[in-house]
């Protein structure tokens, strides 16, 4: 018998901010071009409930404590594209005001793995011109609310 191993619980969010067209929050990570740009996402805490952790990955991506979460858009299971080892990613549609800035820097604080890097957050329109990093724009067709 082959043993399994429970999939690592992510979230991962489009934070959408609506002016003329709709338009995505993304970052790139500074001074790693390698990285690729991306959404923010990462790790469910335990005990944490998915929405309170796709806006917690929001503020300590990118900075931002205003969005709002409106609705789970899907759930995604597929291996980490380095590692292999499985990962269930839930996509949540998230709403920014909008008056957020078209774009900022943010250092990430505290003690995990993304701590002290920066982060160069920006509003691009939808659908964005280059894909993003790890298949992460798989579900933007599923944005309109």
């Amino acid at each position: 018998m082959v043993g399994t191993t429970s999939p690592r619980i992510r979230v991962a969010a489009y934070v959408i901010r609506r002016r003329a067209v709709a338009e995505l929050l993304v970052f790139d990570h500074v001074g790693m071009p390698g990285a690729g740009t991306q959404v923010p996402a990462g790790g469910v805490e335990p005990g944490e409930e998915l929405p309170a952790a796709v806006l917690r990955e929001v503020a300590e991506e990118t900075g931002l404590l205003t969005a709002t979460v409106v609705r789970r858009i899907a759930v995604e299971d597929r291996p980490h594209p380095e590692t292999r080892q499985p990962r269930r990613t839930t996509f949540f549609l998230l709403r920014a005001p909008v008056d957020t800035p078209d774009a900022w820097r943010h250092r990430v604080g505290g003690d995990d793995a993304d701590a002290g890097l920066v982060f160069a957050c920006r509003f691009v329109p939808l659908p964005p011109r280059q894909p993003l990093a790890d298949g992460q724009d798989a579900w933007l067709g599923h944005v309109e609310d």
